[in-house]
């Protein structure tokens, strides 16, 4: 059985602390985070630098489709225990420390080891809305790689969450993904 991947926002700093907010699925293996990010990528350098991240739990898929559209500028606090930065506004965060590092020629694999972690709010469940967004996200991260047919049928599937359970913040995000797509298939047709 393949391991279940968790849709988190992973948070890391590089030597100088600047910030760097990416969405990521993650794995767990026992006690252990496992990150796959893909070659080359600011969240690779950062943690191959420092040794760390932030594992981010948050209900607010604003993050999520903000960062797949080039809004990286999100509220972030000091970590516990670490030199870094997690989301101000995160449900829950974990600080990580790299265990592992086991290279690979497109997504190496950082089996990470917690050192704190901390509850700073409530889950109160998901929405429809809420899943509609992390898939949008997921299909504007990949439309240099996909038909557009397929991006159009699953958009247009994922409306119908939106339509009918989308909050303020939801309807925020799918508009910035919306938008990504128009954007996208506009600079397609101008160039040769």
């Amino acid at each position: 059985m393949k391991p279940m991947i968790f849709e988190t926002v992973i948070t890391t700093v590089d030597l100088h602390g600047r910030p760097h907010v990416a969405p990521m699925g993650v794995r767990y293996a026992d006690e252990q985070v496992v990150l796959m990010p893909f070659k080359p990528s600011t969240t690779l350098a950062n943690v191959l630098a420092t040794r760390h991240a932030v594992l981010n739990a948050t209900t607010d898929v604003r993050v999520f489709a903000g960062c797949v559209t080039g809004r990286r500028d999100w509220p972030l606090v000091p970590a516990q225990r670490i030199a870094g930065m997690r989301l101000a506004h995160s449900l829950s965060h974990v600080e990580l420390e790299l265990l592992r590092f086991d290279d690979d020629e497109t997504r190496p694999v950082l089996t990470m080891a917690p050192v704190a972690s901390a509850r700073h709010g409530d889950f109160r469940g998901l929405n429809r809305a809420q899943a509609a967004v992390i898939e949008g996200a997921v299909l504007v991260s990949r439309l240099h790689l996909l038909p557009a047919e397929k991006i159009d049928a699953e958009m247009a599937y994922l409306q119908i969450a939106i339509d009918k359970t989308a909050g303020e913040a939801e309807r925020e995000a799918w508009s910035w993904l919306r938008e990504a797509v128009a954007a996208f298939r506009a600079r397609a047709q101008v160039t040769p």
